[in-house]
């Protein structure tokens, strides 16, 4: 049984909400003033499976990939691109002005660059022992199989290629399987997870295809299986080692702008610490005017940021293995830093603010990928007596809800 209704706005998740009877439906893929018929979902009451567009937005636009609708891995590509963007700044505004934050937004910033540099493939065994090899399907747990994507970086061509080559000899021991493939500079950077412990002939025939494909390396939970060339990225002029199935930013264009926002903004500070540093997108930039101390818990990437630090032009670094969630650095431990710098996971970093909101550190920089956890974390700063300026939206994950920012905290 489908019913029409009207959405009334586009929510933070990118579904169209509808209002009836004071109740809130979501219907995916619609917007604003749009009349459309939906059906119901099993198990979720407040949600309605897309049937029809009645009355279209002047706004929708015919999306870019045959396989929107379907495939989950985006939510709007049926939207204008200046629209979009303004609903895209909205979702910072609105869940800072609900967490009681008041701060000037920046306009957004469009950071999508060539596309995605780094993929995770999901490769499943189906009925009839038919291989699916792609992306979640929208709303359930089913694989939807992908053979071209275009929001990929042109540095990703032959990955879903390479991806749908290494499942089918693994998928057939009964474990799904997620393949993790980042541009490299020398090529494709290839990390197999879920496939167990690989048998011999496995190794055989996965080095072959490795080299068939010319992967740069391949590897099982950042085990080897096959190094042609050492993977590397540049991090500004600066080569880097990457450790398998390293996390990076999704794009270089977002990379890039985040880093040119953290750099502007600690641009007087003599010495800097880099919080949940990774393989160093800020600290290396950061390290050719100012000292920096750099922590992850990562040991692979603090190894490859390490080897990093010989280059010429750098300033001293002192660079450490750390588990911030655990043990977040101390007041007493930031007594000689001028600015600190965080870019946590989605969590965010509870747990180190606390301890920050009770430094007199006079400057703090804030990266995040989660408004929620920012604005909860922020409120923590502001509470110990910072103060915060402009926060700046950075939109690296183009069609999706997901949007980035940068924020400064002073004393």
């Amino acid at each position: 049984m489908t019913e029409a209704l009207v959405i009334d706005h586009v929510g933070h998740r990118g579904d169209g909400v509808a209002i009836r009877n004071g109740a809130v439906i979501y219907v995916p893929f619609t917007l604003g003033g749009e009349t459309v018929e939906g059906a119901p979902v099993p198990g979720h009451p407040d949600r309605r499976r897309l049937v029809s567009v009645q009355q279209p937005s002047s706004e929708r636009i015919e999306p870019l990939c045959r396989h929107f609708g379907v495939c989950g891995g985006c939510a709007i590509q049926h939207w204008q691109a200046d629209r979009y963007q303004a609903w895209k700044r909205d979702i910072v505004v609105e869940t800072l002005q609900q967490a009681g934050i008041a701060c000037e937004v920046a306009p957004l910033i469009d950071a999508h660059g060539a596309g995605r540099r780094r993929i995770t493939v999901h490769a499943r065994q189906g009925t009839h022992e038919v291989v699916k090899v792609g992306f979640a399907a929208a709303g359930q747990h089913d694989i939807v199989p992908i053979d071209r994507c275009p929001i990929l970086d042109p540095a990703l061509d032959g990955a879903l290629d390479a991806a749908w080559a290494l499942a089918e000899p693994l998928i057939s021991e009964g474990k799904p399987l997620d393949i993790q493939v980042t541009a490299a500079g020398e090529g494709l950077d290839v990390d197999i997870r879920g496939s167990g412990p690989l048998l011999p002939r496995h190794i055989t025939l996965l080095s072959k295809l490795a080299e068939q494909h010319k992967l740069a390396r391949l590897t099982r939970h950042g085990e080897m299986v096959l190094m042609r060339t050492p993977p590397t990225i540049r991090i500004g002029n600066i080569p880097v080692a990457l450790p398998p199935g390293s996390f990076l930013q999704a794009t270089r264009a977002g990379e890039e702008t985040l880093a040119a926002l953290v750099s502007e903004r600690c641009a007087k500070a003599k010495t800097i610490a880099d919080l949940f540093c990774g393989v160093g997108p800020f600290a290396l930039r950061l390290a050719g005017k100012a000292r920096v101390r750099a922590y992850d818990s990562e040991a692979g990437a603090i190894a490859a940021l390490k080897k990093a630090t010989g280059a010429p032009g750098l300033k001293p670094m002192t660079i450490d293995t750390r588990d911030l969630f655990r043990r977040p650095l101390v007041p007493q431990e930031l007594q000689d830093i001028d600015a600190v710098v965080f870019d946590p996971p989605r969590q965010g970093a509870q747990a180190q603010c606390q301890q920050l909101a009770k430094s007199k550190v006079p400057l703090i920089v804030a990266v995040s990928c989660n408004v929620a956890t920012f604005a909860r974390d922020a409120r923590i700063l502001l509470d110990g007596g910072y103060t915060i300026d402009q926060v700046t939206p950075v939109d690296q994950f183009r069609h999706t809800p997901h949007v980035e920012l940068v924020a400064r905290f002073r004393r």
